[in-house]
Order: C-alpha cells, then sequence, then structure tokens
C-alpha cells in the first residue's frame, strides 16, 4: 500500500515536469569576454574538480530529485546508471520517507546498487536528529551528505513543519556524521548573513540553491485546496544573486550551486562565481521522463564537451583558472550588488 509520503514523492516529480521552464533568465545577466586567440588544446582542458575531499571528474552533477515510491525507484535507477556511465556524482532526494517506511528504503539504495563506486550524496532535511542523519548515509553508503534547509517549503506545503530547529541540527549532525555535510537551500537562494551563520555552526560546504529551477513555492501551492499562496511564487534570491552573496566566503567554504542551472554555458558562469560544483536536478528530470538512458548519456556527454568547448575559449585550462574569470553584468544585476553592498 503507498503511503501519503510516497504519493507525494510522486506527485513531485509530476508537478517538476510540470512547472519545467527551459530557461532561467537570470544567467542572462552575466557574460564572458571572447578570448579569440586559444592557448590550449581541446584535449587540454580538465573539468575535475575538489570539494573537500571528494574529487570530481566532471563540475556538474546529478542534483537531489527522486526517490521514495515504486515510480521514483525507477527514476533513481536510471539516473545511477547516467551517473556511472558518465562519472557523474549523484544526489537522492529527501530520504525521510525511507527512514519511517522500510518498504521504499529500496528506492534510495537502488543508486548505490547500479553505481557501487560512484560518488553519491545522501539528503534528508535539517528538522532531522543526528541518528536520522546518520541512518540516511548508511542506508545508501554515501560520500556525503547534502543536509536541506527549506522553510518556504515547508509553510506552503499544506502537511508541512511549522517549527525549525535547524540551528541546533545543523551544528549537530555538522559536528558527529563521519562525511562531508553540504547545507542546502531547495531553490530560495542563500544571503550572505545565512551563510555567516552557517559558518559560525561549524558547516564547511554550502549548496547556496538559487530561485530559478524547480520552484517548490508553485508546487506546494498547487498542492493546496485553496491554492492561496501564489504570492510566493518569485520568493528568494537567484543562484547568481546568492552566488554573489557567498563570494565572500569562498575561502573558508566549499561553494556549490544550484538552481535554473539548463546548459554547459550555465554550468561555466557559476564556476566563474566561485562554485566548486554545480548540481542540476531539474533538466536531468525533464530528460529522464522524455529520453531513453542512451539519449540521456549522449546529452551529458555534449555537456562535457560544451563545458570543456567554453573553457577553451576564455583560455581557461583548469576550473581554477575558469573561477578567476571576470564577468559583464547587466544593469540589474549591478543594481542588485549596489543595493547589497556586495563587491564584484
Amino acid at each position: 500500500m503507498t503511503s501519503q509520503h510516497s504519493h507525494r514523492k510522486d506527485e513531485h516529480v509530476s508537478l517538476a515536469e510540470k512547472f519545467y521552464q527551459p530557461v532561467d533568465s537570470s544567467f542572462a545577466g552575466v557574460r564572458f569576454v571572447n578570448a579569440s586567440l586559444p592557448k590550449y588544446r581541446l584535449d587540454d582542458i580538465d573539468l575535475t574538480t575538489q570539494l573537500g575531499p571528494l574529487s570530481l571528474t566532471t563540475p556538474f552533477y546529478i542534483e537531489a530529485m527522486s526517490g521514495g515510491s515504486p515510480r521514483t525507484k525507477e527514476i533513481n535507477r536510471r539516473l545511477a546508471v547516467v551517473a556511472k556511465a558518465c562519472g557523474l556524482a549523484m544526489a537522492v532526494g529527501s530520504q525521510s520517507v525511507g527512514l519511517s517506511d522500510p518498504e521504499v528504503r529500496d528506492s534510495f539504495s537502488i543508486v548505490r546498487q547500479t553505481n557501487p563506486n560512484g560518488i553519491v550524496l545522501a539528503n534528508i532535511g535539517a528538522n532531522h536528529s543526528v541518528e536520522d542523519a546518520q541512518k540516511a548515509v548508511e542506508m545508501i553508503a554515501a560520500d556525503a551528505l547534502e543536509l536541506h534547509i527549506n522553510v518556504a517549503q515547508e509553510l506552503v506545503m499544506p502537511e508541512g513543519d511549522r517549527e525549525f530547529h535547524f540551528i541546533d541540527n545543523i551544528q549537530a549532525i555538522v559536528a558527529n556524521v563521519g562525511v562531508p555535510v553540504i547545507v542546502k537551500e531547495v531553490g530560495f537562494g542563500m544571503s550572505q548573513a545565512t551563510i555567516s551563520q552557517l559558518v559560525d555552526l561549524g558547516v564547511k560546504y554550502v549548496n547556496v540553491g538559487g530561485h530559478g529551477g524547480t520552484n517548490f513555492a508553485a508546487i506546494e501551492n498547487f498542492r493546496r485546496s485553496s491554492k492561496d499562496m501564489a504570492y510566493l511564487t518569485d520568493w528568494g534570491l537567484s543562484t547568481v544573486e546568492s552566488l554573489f552573496e557567498a563570494r565572500a566566503f569562498s575561502d573558508r567554504l566549499g561553494i556549490i550551486a544550484a538552481g535554473g542551472v539548463k546548459s554547459p554555458l550555465d554550468v561555466a558562469k557559476c564556476l566563474t562565481l566561485g562554485a566548486s560544483a554545480v548540481g542540476v536536478a531539474g533538466y536531468w528530470l525533464h530528460e529522464i521522463i522524455h529520453k531513453s538512458d542512451n539519449e540521456i548519456i549522449n546529452d551529458v556527454k555534449e555537456w562535457q564537451y560544451g563545458l570543456k568547448a567554453i573553457m577553451l575559449m576564455l583560455n581557461c585550462r583548469t576550473i581554477a583558472d575558469l573561477q578567476r574569470q571576470r564577468l559583464i553584468l547587466d544593469p540589474q544585476l549591478l543594481s542588485y550588488l549596489k543595493q547589497r553592498k556586495l563587491a564584484y
């Protein structure tokens, strides 16, 4: 029998596809300066990036989206096939349902079974305990843990949490879980003040999870009988804005970007703005629904080629070189930086 929690997982997948947008306009606010005289060959370009102890051969990865039901088990299996074939890291969706319902744990563990030697990230909400976090890691033999913070989603969700113990839980989980802990927003972005608080709690890795990708305020409002919270559809900071908010902490934190990333050019912009890795969810979910595994594998390889091509056109051999690039900003973004007193 399908539980209400499992049914919600299927709803989220369906609604994420319903609200899918092929382009996030916020990335158009930043542009590169072309270098017409390349110094490198395409084979010279190195996509390797480091996130703490984790070495990623490609700087973009499959971000959390699935698990908790028979349907999402098959999505996770297919995503793991793609991750294994392309050398991508992969995060699973929130494992809270797997903690409460043993019958659906295999919808998460299938990822490790399918890709036994890959980099796999566990995922649980920050309202959970240290014990729950450890169980989530053990469930999939995870290499790292995404600890998501999602106040806006919970408050719009009809059955969501109405009180939050994020601060105490984050501090305890970071101190006691034996893998890197990435504190991650789920599409509402992070301000400099939030990131400063996280640093004080001992956090070493953040995923700014900006507005522009899967919109959980819109999804959860659609699930409300009265659909009366549409005014929060645009709540939050974009991924680009959030990366600027995070830049002051780049010497103390591993920074990850996610939210609205739908092309290798978006990946390159996130890396230039200080991210060491870039999560992509909605785009790959859309692909899973509409394409075969082999077609998606070919698309991933095209992304890898495209990112290398962009780096070559910028005379950047490594991700570190790309992170030293300067970008041209549009007036709206310059106004944001001025109002927020953020340096560029």
